[in-house]
């Protein structure tokens, strides 16, 4: 009977190895393709591991633009603002590309403006880092506790929606001295939208391959990186994108409503004294430049970190 039972599954499978799946003649059906838009599963290494798929890079995703056609958009909209400064013809409502540039040359070489960025930077970083660690750890807790998410919520909803010169306002009135100002608030503005991206990560991790981890009793570091940390890293690293820009926008903001000593907005708030446009455009030049590059060098560090990360759980 064993040998009968043999002969039957051998006879329904289809394939034609080791004498499976003779079917008398009739076709062999082949694997369908995958579905267009969907990409085909990526082959197992020879050590049993799926190589990581490689991120394309922005100038070849589809709708990306590439550094060529940046610089174009740049030196178009230069040549805009070129345009309207002739046109105004007043140097007070609005400097020149070129005036700004000279403002540029004179603050470079000066003690005082590395000072001041300095002294901006580490307190705006230093908020968003902080934000960073708070809105990831109240993001794990909504996401394992229902009461957590439900006393987390408001709070969250008042940060997101009150504006951000209140609560420059009321941090004055809090806080002895203007130094924690920018840090103050760039932690502020940055909490929600990473509390709400890491919650939102989590829950769109698969429910099956949980549910297959948790009867398998797979140990929870193991699904941490292997189920958790691929679906939470994508909103984490939107939410750094977004929160960086936020950051920079509200501690300046602070900056210059406290008027914090030896800070950008200081300098900001002294340009707009002296009716210097062409400072305070310079000044508005080099925290854009600031953030851009803090930017670029974190998410480049966030990267590489996920490298190591998806790499390390890809062997386990």
């Amino acid at each position: 009977m064993a040998r009968n039972m043999i002969g039957r599954a051998q006879n329904a499978l289809p394939g034609d190895s080791g004498g499976l799946g003779k079917t008398d003649g009739a076709p062999v059906t082949k694997c369908e393709a995958p579905e267009k838009g969907r990409a085909p599963f990526a082959p197992y290494t020879a050590s049993g591991t799926r190589p990581m798929p490689k991120t394309p890079h922005p100038a070849n995703r589809p709708g990306g633009v590439s550094r060529w056609a940046a610089l174009l958009a740049a030196g178009f909209w230069l040549c805009v603002w070129q345009a309207a400064s002739l046109c105004i013809g007043q140097r007070l409502l609005l400097a020149s590309p070129v005036e700004v540039c000279r403002a540029l040359l004179r603050l470079l070489p000066t003690a005082a403006f590395w000072q001041r960025a300095a002294f901006s930077a580490a307190r705006i970083i230093g908020g968003f880092v902080l934000a960073l660690a708070a809105g990831a750890f109240f993001g794990v807790c909504a996401a394992a506790s229902r009461w957590a998410e439900a006393l987390l919520r408001p709070p969250m909803l008042a940060i997101r929606t009150v504006p951000v010169a209140s609560f420059i306002i009321l941090a004055l009135l809090w806080l002895r001295g203007t130094g924690g100002l920018s840090v103050f608030i760039s932690f502020l503005m940055v909490l929600p939208v990473v509390y709400e991206n890491v919650l939102a990560g989590i829950r769109a991790a698969d429910e099956t391959l949980l549910e297959m981890a948790a009867v398998f009793r797979v140990p929870l570091w193991r699904r941490m990186r292997a189920l958790y940390a691929p679906a939470v890293l994508p909103y984490f690293r939107s939410a750094c994108a977004v929160g960086l820009g936020l950051c920079w926008k509200s501690g300046v903001a602070a900056e210059v409503i406290g008027i914090s000593g030896g800070s950008i907005g200081e300098a900001l708030y002294n340009a707009k004294l002296l009716f210097a446009t062409d400072e305070l455009l310079a000044w508005t030049a080099i925290i854009v430049l600031l953030s851009l590059a803090f930017e670029r060098l974190f998410l480049r560090l966030l990267q590489c970190a996920e490298r190591r990360l998806m790499g390390g759980a890809a062997h386990e």
